[in-house]
């Protein structure tokens, strides 16, 4: 899957967010990021996993963190679904694949035996100098904030 490892630095990237500011990786200097990339904006696994995000985010937030979502969707599109859900974190949209292929989060997937092409959900926990400490493969959507809190409590 991805050909990123921990103890590795996350991989500069530069990319469009929900308001079409141009959102990059040193905007964050000095800051414990979460970077998590997810298939669509508004399907049901993508919609619990930001809602979780949404309902813990003070908590995230005290902790130190800062949230990016990115996906393969447009700028507008990820409007919507910020505005529906009431997203308070930064959502970049990745529709030529720019920073997707970067991380190493796009590749062959299976559902009902069929093989596709897709975006593999995967969120990376990184530090203050950008470095990162765990990478979720198969992240807990309904309880991803939880998840978060708990792997950096045990570094």
């Amino acid at each position: 899957m991805t050909s990123l490892t921990e103890g590795q630095k996350l991989p500069a990237f530069k990319g469009k967010d929900q308001n079409g500011n141009t959102v990059s990786l040193s905007d964050f200097k000095g800051k414990k990021l979460v970077v998590y990339f997810y298939p669509e904006d508004g399907t049901p696994t993508c919609t619990v996993q930001a809602c979780n995000l949404r309902d813990n985010f003070s908590l995230l937030k005290k902790e130190g963190f800062t949230v990016i979502g990115i996906s393969p969707d447009e700028v507008k599109k990820h409007k919507k679904f910020e505005e529906k859900f009431n997203l308070p974190f930064t959502l970049i949209a990745d529709p030529d694949h720019t920073i997707i292929d970067k991380f190493g989060v796009w590749g062959e997937k299976q559902l009902y035996g069929r093989k596709y092409l897709g975006l593999h959900r995967t969120t990376f926990m990184a530090d203050e100098k950008g470095i990162i400490k765990k990478i979720f493969l198969k992240p807990k959507s309904k309880q991803h904030a939880e998840e978060i809190i708990e792997a950096w409590n045990k570094l």
